[in-house]
């Protein structure tokens, strides 16, 4: 596994948010993690971010323990993530918001940021206009644009459809699906379970902070509990 997590607990004061979590993402795969609003999927992202701490359990990316390094090390690793709600720079431009995603491993980006454009060809017509005027569905492009400008070796994504018409939510799976064909590792955390399972090699499911259930995508769409639960079947 490039990504190994083994025994996860994190807390917010006296709330039990990750409760001896254990998930594992191998390198070029698209793991799905779905869950109801609170089961704790953002807080699974914000831990292996090193933004929230871990209780207890290890943290393992490319066989390291990487369980007490700070973000800006992790970042280093290579690990990247979309945060939910974005988080652009609203007033600079779209192109600003994108280089930045490249400023740590310095060199000239530009020929990362012709990759981006050719991925979402919408913000290279845009690149000069202020991030935050955009749509959220063009805004959502550019916070995942600016996470690959690093050139990720594992990219979390933290609920990208979230607050999108539908019609953009299927762009932005497709460009998902898109990266995952080029060999990018992706763990994607999502409420709109169909979408995430029906792209995923595997998932997960978690609910109020554990684990209840993992297997392929495929298997997890037609399993029963997870129709009658995240499928409204």
């Amino acid at each position: 596994m490039l990504l190994e997590v083994s025994g996860l607990d994190s807390h917010y004061g006296r709330i039990h948010a990750l409760k001896s979590v254990s998930v594992g993402v191998a390198e070029g795969e698209l793991v799905a993690l779905v869950g109801a609003n609170g089961a704790g999927k953002t807080t699974l992202l914000r831990t292996l971010s090193g933004v929230q701490t871990a209780t207890s359990g290890t943290i393992k990316f490319d066989g390291v323990d990487i369980t007490r390094m700070s973000p800006h090390q992790r970042v280093a690793e290579g690990i990247l993530q979309v945060p939910e709600g974005r988080q652009l720079f609203g007033p600079l431009s779209v192109e600003d918001n994108l280089r930045l995603g490249a400023f740590r491993r310095g060199g000239n980006p530009d020929q990362d940021l012709e990759r981006m454009y050719a991925m979402f060809p919408i913000l290279k017509q845009k690149r000069h206009q202020p991030a935050g005027t955009l749509s959220g569905g063009q805004q959502q492009m550019v916070a995942i644009g600016r996470a690959l400008m690093a050139r990720p070796r594992v990219l979390l994504l933290d609920e990208p459809s979230m607050g999108l018409a539908p019609l953009l939510v299927g762009e932005i799976f497709n460009a998902v699906q898109a990266l995952k064909r080029t060999g990018t590792t992706i763990f994607l955390v999502e409420q709109n379970a169909y979408a995430a399972l029906a792209i995923a090699d595997r998932g997960y499911v978690l609910e109020t902070g554990e684990i209840t259930l993992t297997d392929s995508g495929e298997a997890l769409l037609a399993n029963d509990r997870v129709k009658q639960a995240y499928l409204g079947l």
